[in-house]
Protein backbone atom coordinates (compact mmCIF):
# COMPACT_ATOMS: atom_id res chain seq x y z
CA UNK A 1 0.00 0.00 0.00
CA UNK A 2 1.35 3.57 -0.64
CA UNK A 3 1.92 6.02 1.42
CA UNK A 4 0.36 9.15 0.98
CA UNK A 5 0.53 12.84 2.93
CA UNK A 6 -2.13 15.32 2.94
CA UNK A 7 -1.25 18.49 0.55
CA UNK A 8 -2.17 20.84 3.39
CA UNK A 9 0.57 19.16 5.42
CA UNK A 10 3.40 19.59 3.00
CA UNK A 11 4.38 23.07 3.93
CA UNK A 12 4.81 22.21 8.00
CA UNK A 13 7.03 19.16 6.73
CA UNK A 14 8.95 21.22 4.35
CA UNK A 15 9.63 24.41 7.53
CA UNK A 16 10.10 21.62 9.54
CA UNK A 17 13.23 20.71 7.09
CA UNK A 18 14.94 24.06 7.27
CA UNK A 19 13.63 25.17 4.42
CA UNK A 20 11.35 28.20 3.61
CA UNK A 21 9.56 28.76 0.74
CA UNK A 22 7.03 31.39 0.18
CA UNK A 23 3.48 30.23 -0.39
CA UNK A 24 3.91 30.93 -3.66
CA UNK A 25 7.27 28.53 -4.11
CA UNK A 26 5.21 25.83 -1.95
CA UNK A 27 2.06 26.01 -4.43
CA UNK A 28 4.22 25.45 -7.21
CA UNK A 29 6.09 22.63 -5.43
CA UNK A 30 2.74 21.22 -4.76
CA UNK A 31 1.54 21.13 -8.19
CA UNK A 32 4.72 19.20 -9.06
CA UNK A 33 4.40 16.84 -6.87
CA UNK A 34 0.49 16.23 -7.13
CA UNK A 35 -1.63 13.60 -9.04
CA UNK A 36 -3.07 14.51 -12.49
CA UNK A 37 -6.81 14.80 -10.71
CA UNK A 38 -5.88 16.16 -7.08
CA UNK A 39 -7.51 14.58 -4.64
CA UNK A 40 -6.17 16.32 -1.77
CA UNK A 41 -3.37 13.51 -0.74
CA UNK A 42 0.42 13.31 -2.41
CA UNK A 43 1.68 9.86 -2.37
CA UNK A 44 4.99 9.86 -0.21
CA UNK A 45 7.31 7.79 -3.46
CA UNK A 46 6.30 11.11 -5.40
CA UNK A 47 7.02 13.54 -3.01
CA UNK A 48 10.67 12.02 -1.55
CA UNK A 49 12.28 12.36 -4.42
CA UNK A 50 11.09 16.25 -5.64
CA UNK A 51 12.04 16.96 -1.38
CA UNK A 52 15.43 15.34 -1.76
CA UNK A 53 16.21 17.44 -4.60
CA UNK A 54 15.27 20.55 -3.00
CA UNK A 55 17.32 19.79 -0.03
CA UNK A 56 20.44 18.97 -2.28
CA UNK A 57 20.21 22.04 -3.33
CA UNK A 58 19.62 24.16 -0.44
CA UNK A 59 16.44 26.09 -1.99
CA UNK A 60 14.26 28.27 -0.01
CA UNK A 61 17.46 28.76 2.53
CA UNK A 62 15.83 30.97 5.16
CA UNK A 63 16.02 34.27 5.34
CA UNK A 64 19.19 36.06 7.21
CA UNK A 65 18.85 37.82 10.46
CA UNK A 66 20.13 41.44 9.46
CA UNK A 67 17.37 41.42 6.66
CA UNK A 68 14.76 40.18 9.01
CA UNK A 69 15.98 43.28 11.53
CA UNK A 70 15.58 45.59 8.26
CA UNK A 71 12.57 44.21 7.57
CA UNK A 72 10.74 44.33 11.08
CA UNK A 73 13.02 48.34 10.87
CA UNK A 74 10.79 49.23 8.20
CA UNK A 75 7.39 48.21 9.83
CA UNK A 76 8.48 50.07 13.20
CA UNK A 77 10.03 53.53 11.42
CA UNK A 78 10.42 54.93 15.21
CA UNK A 79 12.80 52.42 15.77
CA UNK A 80 10.80 51.20 19.29
CA UNK A 81 11.94 47.64 18.85
CA UNK A 82 8.54 46.15 19.10
CA UNK A 83 5.31 46.09 17.42
CA UNK A 84 2.23 46.62 18.97
CA UNK A 85 -0.55 43.15 18.45
CA UNK A 86 -2.59 45.13 16.30
CA UNK A 87 0.13 46.91 14.04
CA UNK A 88 1.66 43.34 13.67
CA UNK A 89 -1.79 41.72 12.60
CA UNK A 90 -2.72 44.67 10.21
CA UNK A 91 0.29 43.76 8.35
CA UNK A 92 0.68 39.99 8.27
CA UNK A 93 -3.07 39.93 7.24
CA UNK A 94 -3.73 42.81 5.10
CA UNK A 95 -0.18 44.00 3.29
CA UNK A 96 1.75 41.79 0.94
CA UNK A 97 1.90 38.05 1.08
CA UNK A 98 -1.35 37.53 3.56
CA UNK A 99 -0.85 35.22 6.87
CA UNK A 100 -4.36 33.07 6.91
CA UNK A 101 -6.22 33.33 10.40
CA UNK A 102 -4.03 29.76 11.24
CA UNK A 103 -1.11 31.27 10.46
CA UNK A 104 -1.49 34.78 12.38
CA UNK A 105 -2.72 32.39 15.36
CA UNK A 106 0.48 30.57 15.55
CA UNK A 107 2.69 33.36 14.90
CA UNK A 108 0.98 35.56 17.45
CA UNK A 109 1.15 31.96 20.19
CA UNK A 110 5.45 32.37 19.34
CA UNK A 111 5.94 36.19 18.84
CA UNK A 112 3.73 37.89 21.23
CA UNK A 113 4.70 38.96 24.68
CA UNK A 114 1.76 38.37 26.64
CA UNK A 115 3.13 41.54 29.77
CA UNK A 116 3.25 43.82 26.49
CA UNK A 117 0.66 42.60 24.16
CA UNK A 118 3.94 43.24 21.63
CA UNK A 119 6.76 41.39 19.71
CA UNK A 120 9.84 42.62 20.30
CA UNK A 121 11.27 41.77 17.03
CA UNK A 122 14.73 41.28 18.07
CA UNK A 123 13.47 38.76 20.67
CA UNK A 124 11.36 36.87 17.82
CA UNK A 125 14.23 37.40 15.38
CA UNK A 126 16.52 35.02 17.75
CA UNK A 127 14.00 32.62 17.47
CA UNK A 128 12.96 32.52 13.92
CA UNK A 129 16.62 32.34 12.56
CA UNK A 130 17.85 28.69 11.42
CA UNK A 131 21.56 27.80 12.93
CA UNK A 132 23.05 26.67 9.65
CA UNK A 133 26.17 24.95 10.76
Amino acid sequence: MSQIIQWIEIGTIIRSLGCCPSEGELHDLIAEVEEEEPTGYIRFEKFLPVMTEVLLERRYRPIPEDILHRAFEVLDPAKRGFLSKEELIKYMTEVGERFSQEEMEEMLSAAIDPESNSIHYKDYITMMVVDEN
